[in-house]
């Protein structure tokens, strides 16, 4: 079957090849309304496939961006990659997304792999353990956008949360419903989110003068933390109320406080520091902290077409605010 090309779209639409492939790279501006309609019908009724790999190799561009997941299980994480793959889809760029499940070998690999096949850009939630690479891509000039997680000294584009606010505004809302015991869990302190959380924590409990028990403060792995919630429950003083520092620790907590018979809010008052898309369904509902997750995941994009553009821009670090959606049903009053 003979293959369909250009020229016969042109010959089929009464217009030049250079007119088609105006067409065709969405160059509209000196084209008339039925002369498109034209083309288009001529595309459609031969069945005409552009050569993207042609089409590539001629602007030097793949029309194609990676997005480096850390853990594509976060709701947070799935609502930033559709927010950045609608941007794309509206600009016309592929987007392919690869899920590193928080390893630095497994992102190094993808890293090397995206860049092998030539992606025009990357952004990437890192797990913060590839320092070198990172640096390599910045001092190199490569599109890349650094999402959710801070590097320290790495004069790059980032999108974060602004973490520390968040988590002090919960903290604080605790104790002004009478809480003086409040614990927060997260994953493992590796990543400059989860240690902002931890930080936002403590900035509270010291404004409020309240003493930062260390006691309180429980970071693991997901599989550890039923245990260690055990022991948090078996103090002689256990917390009153709780910050569970993402939506899997919340699962985790939540599961754990079902098998241990214990209440919200009547033993332990919750909040959940991530975007639980159920949590005003369940029962109780839940308070949460709100991460603008679609707004960062534009941002994070944009700033990505600007580097593979060229235009001129400055690495900025970008800090949204987080929302804390209160829900009195999960916070128990305790002021005397």
């Amino acid at each position: 079957m003979k293959k369909v090309t250009m020229a016969d779209v042109a010959q089929f639409a009464g217009v030049s090849k250079s007119t088609v492939s105006q067409y065709i790279n969405n160059r509209y501006e000196y084209m008339g309304e039925e002369t498109r309609i034209k083309i288009k019908e001529a595309i459609e009724k031969l069945g005409y496939q552009p050569n993207y790999i042609a089409k590539s190799l001629k602007q030097k561009r793949t029309a194609m961006i990676g997005i480096i997941v850390a853990d594509i299980i976060h709701r947070f994480s799935t609502e930033v990659s559709r927010s950045i793959e609608d941007f794309c889809y509206d600009n016309d760029i592929h987007a392919i997304i690869c899920n590193a499940d928080n390893n630095p070998e497994k992102e190094k690999k993808y890293i090397d792999m995206l860049q092998a096949k030539q992606v025009d850009g990357l952004i990437i939630f890192p797990t913060g353990q590839n320092p070198a690479l990172y640096k390599k891509m910045v001092d190199e000039n490569y599109p890349v956008v650094f999402m959710d997680r801070d590097i320290k000294d790495l004069d790059s584009y980032f999108v974060l949360a602004e973490n520390i606010q968040a988590s002090y505004e919960a903290i604080s809302h605790f104790i002004q419903h009478g809480h003086k015991h409040i614990a927060i869990v997260t994953q493992p302190l590796t990543i400059s989110s989860r240690q902002e959380r931890i930080e936002g924590y403590q900035k509270a409990m010291i404004e409020h003068h309240l003493s930062v028990d260390p006691d309180y403060i429980i970071s693991g792995e997901i599989a550890e933390l039923k245990t260690k919630l055990h022991a948090l429950f078996q103090l002689k003083q256990p917390p009153t109320a709780l910050l569970a520092g993402n939506d899997l620790v919340f699962l985790e907590t939540l599961s754990f406080l079902q098998e241990n018979k214990l209440h919200i809010p009547e033993d332990v008052s919750l909040i959940v520091f991530d975007n639980i898309p159920f949590a005003h369904l369940s029962n109780p509902p839940i308070t949460i902290i709100s991460q603008p997750a679609f707004e960062m995941g534009a941002k994070a994009a944009e700033l990505l077409l600007r580097q593979i553009n060229k235009e001129t821009t400055i690495c900025e670090r970008v800090y949204f605010p987080c929302q804390l959606i209160i829900r009195t049903t999960s916070i128990k009053d305790k002021k005397s």
